[in-house]
């Protein structure tokens, strides 16, 4: 009897170093896991800060550059007075910046709401079917369709049809490159937004339509705003359509059916003369395009969230 007490003690201290020796393994084990896990997490943290870095130092530079270069154009009668004569150093960029303006807001009339139903359409009611997925791939197809077709398609069609230059037809080439970025930025957005709240709205009796405009649309409206706000960026930069279409001007905005003058237009002409002031007019004239662009940027996003949203079923 004792020899069996003394065998069962002697496998139950062998059981127990066992199991402590086989939870010491599993502990040593899960910390090899957790330091490379640390190691990965601080090698993807520096991967991603310094791909953050490679994308600013370029951006970065580029706004050094060009505020280093325009700065000393900028002056009242730089931005009031139209240009004076070729090389003289004299004048100013006035009629451009009218003129852009002119035609980004009345480009942005005819783009803006055209993207927005069109997302609409595409994300609350027109499903998978055939002609929405034609729509959807014509509307990517059109997205990365060269600025100059644009600018080609909006000649043949305003241009050669009033016969003239004008702000309709810059205005209508600007909205054709505007529409498929709102369009596709509006259906992502409002897909993002959850089913419940589309059902509550309709657990209620609301009809569909005001469910998506007072509703969805509402909820999703910071992705809306961005939409619109990143296809403003990219026409008040185009160059090609407006050649094709406004012509350009040296003086201020006299009527939609005339040509008129804008900010890529002047910055264009001012960098291809062979002038050291023109240069430099070029460069302020970049500055205030910038600035213009993060003005309305801005503006905009103040607008829409103190005023345009405040809807009610």
């Amino acid at each position: 009897m004792a020899e069996q007490n003394e065998r069962s003690s002697e496998t139950f201290a062998n059981d127990g170093s066992g199991s402590r020796r086989h939870r010491v393994e599993i502990r040593q084990m899960m910390d090899k896991q957790s330091i490379r896990r640390r190691l990965f997490d601080k090698i993807a943290t520096g991967v991603a800060m310094a791909c953050v870095i490679a994308a600013i130092i370029p951006l970065g530079s580029i706004l050094v550059e060009v505020v280093k270069n325009g700065v000393g154009a900028l002056s009242l009668e730089f931005l009031t007075q139209p240009p004076g004569a070729i090389g003289s150093g004299r004048g100013g960029i006035g009629p451009a910046i009218q003129g852009t303006l002119i035609v980004i807001a009345l480009a942005s009339l005819i783009g803006a709401p055209v993207g927005v139903l069109a997302g609409i359409y595409l994300s609350e009611f027109a499903g998978s079917g055939k002609f929405p997925y034609a729509v959807r791939f014509l509307n990517d197809v059109l997205t990365g369709l060269p600025s100059i077709v644009v600018g080609i398609v909006a000649f043949v069609v305003v241009v050669l049809t009033i016969g003239s230059f004008s702000v309709w037809a810059g205005a209508f080439a600007l909205s054709i490159i505007m529409i498929p970025i709102v369009v596709r930025v509006t259906e992502e957005t409002l897909k993002i937004v959850p089913n419940s709240i589309r059902e509550a709205g309709y657990s209620l009796g609301i009809p569909k339509w005001k469910v998506v405009v007072f509703i969805v649309l509402t909820s999703a409206k910071s992705g809306v705003l961005t939409g619109i706000v990143l296809a403003l960026s990219r026409i008040a930069g185009e160059t090609a359509p407006l050649i094709m279409t406004i012509l350009g001007t040296s003086l201020f905005f006299t009527g939609f059916t005339d040509p008129v003058d804008a900010l890529p237009l002047r910055i264009w002409r001012l960098a291809s003369q062979p002038y050291e002031s023109a240069h430099e007019f070029g460069w302020g004239a970049a500055l205030i395009l910038i600035l213009l662009v993060l003005a309305m940027s801005v503006g905009l996003r103040i607008l829409a969230y103190k005023r345009g949203f405040r809807t009610g079923i």
